[in-house]
């Protein structure tokens, strides 16, 4: 079983791609569950989450692959690990014959802080990144080649994570899902983006909102999730 993914199968990573003409992008696709997106719960982005959009929606065999993955994951961390290692090993070896830098996003539909396991660290060839939503690591220094993305949420029970992110002081991309365009001007003090056309944009874009557009079955959330922009929520920045 491969793990990486440096063929486009993923939609927004295919699309970076097409837009980036000396980089290349590549993905680890997984099956989310609780295990692995710690904070998805409290989001109440669980049940409207992307592995039911794109190919995840068309194919039962795509969402039955990344399950695999999460099953190997979850049993066999450390064989996991050596796997990853030994891919990714390639994938430098590989974008240095193409002359291109390798861009990583290890948590396209998970939420693993990769930086424990060292993985950024040991391959400093690579740029990687991430959405996530555990706002605690934002607190501390990460890797000088790992960037994140904070994924917010306005659901009541998620409040803690978003104001946890504010208070600290972090000027990382906050990624904003909207039920329709147009998106609104700022949202949380900061100004809105356009992200639904290169996550590559979007995590080098600092101190912004990234709006993206709900897709699949996000477009009927109705739990907070996903942000209404006809009913703006108000939400006092600067911490605590």
């Amino acid at each position: 079983m491969k793990l990486l993914d440096r063929s486009g199968g993923n939609t927004k990573l295919n699309k970076t791609n097409k837009k980036e003409i000396d980089l290349h992008f590549a993905g680890l696709s997984m099956h989310p569950d609780d295990a692995i997106c710690a904070g998805a719960k409290a989001a109440g982005c669980m049940d409207d989450c992307l592995k039911e959009s794109g190919l995840g929606g068309v194919y039962p065999s795509v969402n039955q692959a990344r399950q695999a993955k999460t099953d190997f994951y979850l049993s066999d961390q450390e064989g996991f690990l050596v796997q990853l290692r030994r891919e990714l090993t390639n994938y430098v070896k590989w974008c240095v014959k193409k002359e291109l830098h390798g861009v990583v996003r290890l948590n396209v539909l998970s939420d693993i802080p990769w930086e424990t396991h060292n993985i950024p660290q040991d391959f400093p060839e690579l740029s990687f990144y991430d959405y996530s939503k555990v706002a605690k690591r934002f607190h501390k220094g990460m890797p000088s080649n790992y960037r994140l993305m904070f994924s917010y949420s306005g659901k009541p029970s998620y409040k803690k994570q978003v104001l946890s992110f504010l208070d600290s002081g972090s000027d990382s991309a906050v990624a904003v899902v909207f039920n329709r365009r147009p998106f609104p001007a700022t949202f949380l003090g900061r100004n809105v983006i356009d992200g639904d056309a290169s996550d590559w944009v979007n995590v080098n874009t600092k101190g912004v909102v990234v709006g993206l557009t709900a897709k699949g079955p996000a477009k009927h959330n109705d739990n907070g999730f996903v942000v209404d922009v006809s009913s703006i929520p108000v939400i006092a920045v600067g911490g605590m």
